[in-house]
């Protein structure tokens, strides 16, 4: 099969985030498939972009046996105007290439993967000039989540286009594949038949757990090792610091325990970093430890090293139709017990018993939920975690969710 996936802000090893569309695209390429990826040149979630060339030119490149090509689009800062012409600039020229990407992959199925919907239109002139089946894949619901998260006004020209880019998905692709698992309601409102949809979820990559992971080094080896060794409970965060991670309520639990034998250690970059790094200065949280992000490869030695893995949500209404968190699988594949403070549509660590769930927000539930784990017998613990990593791979492995894929589009 040939498989054409338009994705705004896919990435790779070498570029970062977003990993998703390298990964299903491996897996398909691994069963024999023909994958072209096509993104722009310019997204802020990696860490790094494509070295273009001069004069406006795309840049073809292959990875992992994936074709990538990359169309050149403006850099932007932020999600103001300059986010809107870079999506107006990759999606212009799209259109422009729709009949070259057509005659040099001939693709059987063409994918529209781009968070926002209106990758769907450019999606849809390439499918029919290639008479392939159409798929639209949603990583979230727009424009619900602009206008539930930014409080964006529904009469916004944006939030308008938008709505239209959504309603014309679900009523002329194919397939509709979700990551989130609740969403079937509101697409049927907007005129989905749901015989089309089917839930492919965010998911982990098997081989990047097996054998030893590259040991920790440094002040983060020496701390989390001085804490272990002093027998406290240590409570781990790794991911990134921004608001919708509700890292103050983790740090008004450390404030409360701060006379109890928790050491809490947070790792990862983000907007809220630096603000959340003064708190822990001014109210002198000596049991709290901030640490830069490290490389990925060594995800699996500081997780080995938490006692109890913590991830925490924002009460928000937008997570009635479910979470698909990529930490969370991490955490869950090193069989880790986790406490998980949320209100959502689907709870993965109440499903796969790996740990407790308490409500958002409250700094009274996250001490609760944390003396609950740590007052359980260290094999009890080593259950839980067990439990969560049997479910990650039955269920989240990308192996799984790459064949899945498949079958839902073919």
């Amino acid at each position: 099969m040939n498989i054409l996936l338009v994705n705004h802000y896919a990435g790779s090893p070498q570029h970062g985030m977003e990993y998703r569309p390298y990964y299903l695209a491996r897996e398909w390429v691994r069963a024999g498939h023909r994958v072209q990826i096509v993104a722009a040149a310019y997204s802020h979630v990696r860490s790094h972009q494509p070295e273009m060339p001069s004069g406006g030119q795309a840049l073809d490149e292959t990875i992992d046996g994936i074709a990538y090509r990359w169309l050149p689009a403006p850099r932007y800062v932020g999600n103001g105007v300059g986010r809107v012409r870079n999506i107006w600039a990759f999606l212009s020229r799209l259109w422009r290439e729709s009949g070259v990407l057509v005659r040099a992959l001939q693709p059987d199925v063409v994918i529209a993967s781009s968070t926002y919907p209106m990758d769907i239109w450019v999606a849809r002139r390439i499918a029919r000039l290639a008479k392939a089946r159409l798929v639209y894949e949603v990583h979230d619901l727009w424009p619900a989540s602009p206008i539930e998260l930014s409080g964006m006004s529904p009469r916004h020209p944006f939030i308008v286009l938008c709505q239209r880019a959504e309603n014309d998905a679900y009523r002329d692709a194919d397939v509709v594949v979700s990551m989130l698992p609740k969403v079937a309601d509101h697409m049927c409102a907007h005129g989905l038949d749901l015989r089309k949809l089917h839930i492919v979820p965010n998911g982990i990559v098997p081989e990047d757990w097996a054998g030893a992971a590259p040991e920790l080094a440094g002040e983060l080896q020496a701390h989390l090792d001085a804490q272990r060794a002093s027998g406290r409970i240590v409570v781990g965060y790794a991911g990134s610091h921004g608001l919708p991670n509700a890292l103050d309520v983790l740090l008004d639990a450390a404030g409360l325990l701060r006379n109890e034998s928790f050491a809490f250690v947070l790792v990862g970059d983000g907007h809220e970093k630096a603000r959340l790094a003064k708190r822990v200065a001014d109210e002198g949280l000596k049991n709290v430890a901030l640490f830069p992000p490290i490389p990925k490869a060594r995800i699996p030695a500081l997780l080995a090293r938490f006692d109890i893995a913590y991830i925490g949500w924002q009460r928000v209404p937008i997570y009635r139709f479910g979470i698909a968190p990529n930490k969370l699988m991490d955490y869950m594949m090193a069989a880790r017990p986790v406490l998980h403070s949320v209100e959502a549509g689907n709870d993965p660590v109440a499903e796969a018993g790996c740990g407790l769930t308490v409500t958002p927000e409250s700094p009274a539930a996250v001490v609760a939920g944390l003396r609950t784990l740590a007052a359980l017998p260290p094999a009890e613990r080593a259950a839980a975690g067990a439990r969560g990593r049997a479910f990650v791979l039955a269920h989240h492995s990308y192996p799984v969710l790459a064949r899945r894929f498949i079958e839902a589009v073919s």
